[in-house]
This record gives structure tokens, sequence and C-alpha cells, in this order.
């Protein structure tokens, strides 16, 4: 079955982030939007007729989840990871980003700290600060264009130390972790006690020379390791906002359950459960051909920079479709590469330094989208700096 990903679909006017924001964020409303992590693709067709079918019933009352939905669940993980999960151990959620903050405050003490490996996902910072906990920061090592733990430092952080908030594959640098780096990282919060919450959201968003492994099938006692995944990155349906905390620990399943019971948080809606189960039941076909069309459009940007742009280094991107992009040799500062991007070469992208100032001289890009807008923006960028 083909996929068009090359369709241009208009979404101005429809209150999309990326693109209705544009005059507000940048300050231009005609730029190039390549910032906000969703994309430009329609989802799965199976995935748009089951939500109009829904939708042709006219009540939309409460809803609760079916075991089906647990099931295609734990089918995909099988499946795609050969990771065996099990029902009890599921949480169902309202997005990823408000459950790593339900769980930092259902399982930590405001006199505890949870660490962060920077440059990362931006709500890493917010989910800890405004929870009222304090944030220990293990910045990443950057050499030779290319991303490792600090292991030595990790190691050497204080016992007052409850959580490690982990992005894996990671976002921003698009690292695909190795099993060694797993591994590493298991042994070393085995040895401190850590809980560690594992944002895997982007999972099943890998390039064929990389795979991913759920850090939790690594561990022979994945107690302390507390999952979160979703269906919304991988088949580009995050503004329906369900996800999933894969959590075999049955006292942190409890406390998370009672933290979001207080609250009268029903995650499940008559639409996104829908979207949810019939993505993982018959969108891999999508998803594959999604990967092939991001791999080429990788290969493009990868190639257009080595000639016409040497002065970008592209990070070797090995998962999500957001690149990262070293502008260190345009020797420019943080307002000044912001102001050329969007001023000069009228092309939107997230600033490096949203992610923590280790991402000062960098730049987002975001490639989910089809290849003539990606290679439109590049064209411009030349434009503007030659």
């Amino acid at each position: 079955m083909s996929i068009n990903f090359d369709e241009v679909i208009p979404r101005t006017g429809t209150n999309c982030t990326k693109f209705d924001k544009r005059l507000a964020v940048f300050g231009n409303s005609h730029v190039t939007p390549l910032w906000v992590a969703d994309m430009d693709f329609a989802a799965p067709r199976e995935v748009t007729k089951a939500l109009i079918d829904r939708a042709k019933h006219p009540i939309y009352g409460y809803t609760f989840a079916p075991d089906s939905a647990y099931e295609a669940l734990i089918n995909w993980v099988k499946q795609r990871f050969n990771w065996s999960i099990k029902k009890e151990w599921i949480i169902l959620c309202p997005g990823v980003v408000p459950s790593l903050t339900a769980t930092i405050l259902a399982l930590s003490r405001a006199d505890e700290s949870t660490i962060t490996l920077p440059p990362v996902y931006f709500p890493f910072f917010s989910a800890v600060t405004k929870s009222n906990r304090e944030l220990t920061l293990c910045p990443l090592l950057y050499h030779n264009h290319r991303y490792e733990i600090d292991f030595d430092r990790l190691e050497s952080l204080n016992q007052n130390t409850r959580i490690l908030l982990f992005c894996s594959p990671h976002n921003p640098v698009s690292r695909v972790w190795s099993r060694s780096d797993l591994e590493q990282l298991i042994q070393i919060a085995e040895k401190r006690n850590w809980i560690i919450i594992s944002d895997e959201i982007h999972a099943d968003l890998t390039y064929k020379e990389y795979q991913h492994l759920p850090l939790a099938s690594l561990s022979g006692n994945a107690e302390n390791i507390i999952t979160a995944m979703a269906p919304s990155k991988t088949f580009n349906i995050p503004g329906l906002n369900l996800s999933a905390l894969i959590i075999p620990n049955t006292s942190y399943r409890e406390a998370i359950v009672r933290f979001f019971d207080q609250l009268h948080i029903n995650p499940v809606n008559p639409f996104n459960i829908v979207a949810f189960e019939t993505a993982y039941l018959e969108g891999a076909y999508w998803l594959n051909a999604l990967i092939d069309y991001l791999t080429d459009t990788r290969n493009q940007v990868t190639d257009y920079l080595f000639h016409h742009l040497p002065e970008i280094k592209l990070i070797k991107p090995e998962g999500t479709y957001l690149l990262w992009l070293d502008c260190q040799l345009m020797n420019m500062t943080d307002s000044e590469l912001k102001r050329f991007f969007v001023d000069q070469a009228g092309v939107g992208l997230s600033p490096g330094s949203l992610f923590g100032e280790e991402g000062s001289g960098f730049m987002r890009m975001n490639i989910g989208t089809p290849r003539s807008n990606v290679i439109t923006a590049l064209d411009k960028i030349k434009k503007a700096y030659g």
C-alpha cells in the first residue's frame, strides 16, 4: 500500500501550534516551520477511518480502555522489541510529560533530587522544578560530534538523588543508546537505589542501522525502572494525548494511580483510545514506510550541509525525526543565531539553548515533513548565509 509522504497538507487555520503560532513565537507568520515535534504527514488511514467511524456514533460519553487496547500495546512491544510486559504493569496517562511530572510527585520527596542529562527535552527541567524538587544536571559529553553519557560524573553525584530522568532515544541529540550504555546505566542506578524514568516515546523511530532497546528489558530486576511509551510520535497523533507508563513495581504503580485519582483524571476519551488501539494493531506498514522516507530525507540533509553549508555540522541522526545542528562555526551568539534563522533565512527552528545551556550554539530541525519543505528551508538558509 503506497503512502504519499510528499503530499503537502495545509495545516494553517487548524489551530495547529506549529503553523498557527508562528507569529506569536517567531514574530513572523511566514517562516518555514520546522520546530514543534509533530509531523506534517497524514496519520495512517486506518486510524483516520477508525476515528470517523467512532464519530458517527453521536454520543461521546465517559469512556474506559478495553482489554483489547492493552493487548495491542503488549503485542506491539513484544513484536518490535521482544519485550514481554503484563497488562497489570500498564497505566494509561494523559500524555508522556504529565506522566513524568506525576511520577516525580508520587515517588519522591521535596528534599530529594532528580537527575537529567542535558541537552535534553526541555520539559524534563520543568517537570522537576515545578514539582518543587531539586534538579541535578549531569551533562552529556560532546566529543567529535557525538554525545556520550558521562558515567564517571553520574557515579559521583550525591546520595540525595531519588530519580534519574532518562531520554531514550534521546531528544534532541538523536542518540539511540547502545546495550553497553544502558547496562552501565542500570548498574549505577541499582547500586544507588535510584528510580529510572525512561522516556521512550521515540522508541519506534530509529533508523535501520540502529536498534532501540527498552531499558527495562535489559534488567534482571526492572522494579526500579518506569517506562513511558506512546503511539503519538510514532503515528503522528500527539494531539490525542494518550500514553502509557509501564511499571512492574506494584507499590510505585499504586502511588501513581493514587496521584491521578486525586486529580480525578481519566486520560481516556472516545477518540484517543480508538486511535491508540488501531495504530498499534494496523500501523506497522505505515511506520516502516515512514522510516524509509525519513532516512532518505536525513541522507539528503547530510549531503546538502556537507556540500553547501559546511559551517553547520549535523550530529549523525540515529533516531527520531529531529536533527541536531551544530552551528558553532557560524560564530554567532544564541540570540544572533535565532535572528539569523528567523529574520534572514525565514526558517523556524528550535534554538539549542532551549534544551539547556549545553545546547548553546545548536539548533534543532524537525524533518517530519514533506521533503520539499526541508529542501526549501535549506535553500533559504544557504541564500541567507552565502
